[in-house]
């Protein structure tokens, strides 16, 4: 599935933040740290070579733990870049990510410190951001393409952080990457099919996480091979039905994917570090 989801106030960012990244001291990259790979935009990348970034690892609370460590190892050792795992809500942890940029720059301390967090949409920039201030600055939701406009906040100790809007590259590919971020609901709804998307998913969870798929779906005598299978089951128990106890099969495959991206499945994560091949590793 090739995925192309690239609203016009996207472009507008790109051309916003080449411009506003030469000004700022720090980027914060935020990524989801159920999918590091998949949530890192190679047009960020490109754009931030010059500055010091600080990767933030955020909804670590949603992801596997173990697989969230292999990812921290993998940045540090193997990357040799700075990267932190946070839960964007936590203001503890918040604290620890500025804390730790600030430690990074050499200022006079009558000039403001520059911080841009930048990342793909749905990362939960602006959560991180509204953490850090203590009250609501910005937009969130569980939906992408909330923040539409540069937002910049003052914070104490002399320092402005500035919230961008998220930005997608335009033709999503491989494909499996493309249904990782539509999965974890990155991609707009209006751009996806539940069903397929489903099934992705389902086969994944069935693969990597059959226990969780027990524990959640208790009714469950076995977990399936098959992916259709699971859907049908976790449908018609939980009614999703048309006339006739024929299970509605988008009913379903919305209700499953709704779980996924809320965590009541439990913490999952879509990528290892193994999964990245040559070419991602050049980059």
């Amino acid at each position: 599935m090739t995925i192309q989801w690239f609203p016009g106030h996207m472009l507008e960012t790109k051309k916003l933040l080449k411009h506003a990244i030469s000004k700022v001291d720090v980027i914060l990259e935020v990524l989801d740290a159920r999918l590091p790979l998949s949530s890192a935009n190679p047009v960020l990348n490109k754009l931030s070579a010059d500055k010091f970034c600080l990767k933030v690892l955020n909804k670590k609370d949603l992801a596997d733990p173990v697989r969230t460590k292999a990812w921290l190892d993998y940045f540090k050792k193997e990357r040799n870049r700075s990267v932190i795992a946070v839960t964007g809500s936590q203001k503890e942890e918040t604290d620890a990510v500025l804390k730790y940029c600030t430690s990074r720059i050499k200022r006079n301390r009558a000039r403001k410190i520059k911080i841009m967090v930048v990342g793909i949409p749905n990362t939960g920039k602006s959560t991180i951001l509204n953490t850090l201030a203590g009250k609501k600055i910005a937009k969130t939701g569980n939906v992408p393409a909330v923040t539409r406009h540069q937002q910049r906040t003052s914070l104490n100790n002399n320092i402005d952080i500035y919230d961008t809007p998220g930005i997608l590259w335009p033709v999503i590919e491989p494909a499996r990457r493309a249904s990782i971020l539509a999965a974890s609901g990155a991609i707009s709804d209006t751009a996806i099919d539940y069903t397929d998307i489903a099934f992705f998913s389902a086969r994944f969870l069935i693969e990597s996480y059959p226990g969780l798929l027990m524990h959640r779906y208790d009714f469950l005598n076995s977990v399936p091979d098959d992916a259709l299978v699971l859907i049908e089951q976790i449908g018609a128990a939980r009614g999703c039905l048309k006339k006739g106890g024929i299970v509605n099969i988008q009913k379903a495959s919305e209700l499953f994917i709704r779980e996924l991206r809320a965590g009541k499945i439990g913490p999952i994560s879509f990528e290892t570090p193994e999964d990245i091949d040559d070419d991602t590793k050049t980059q």
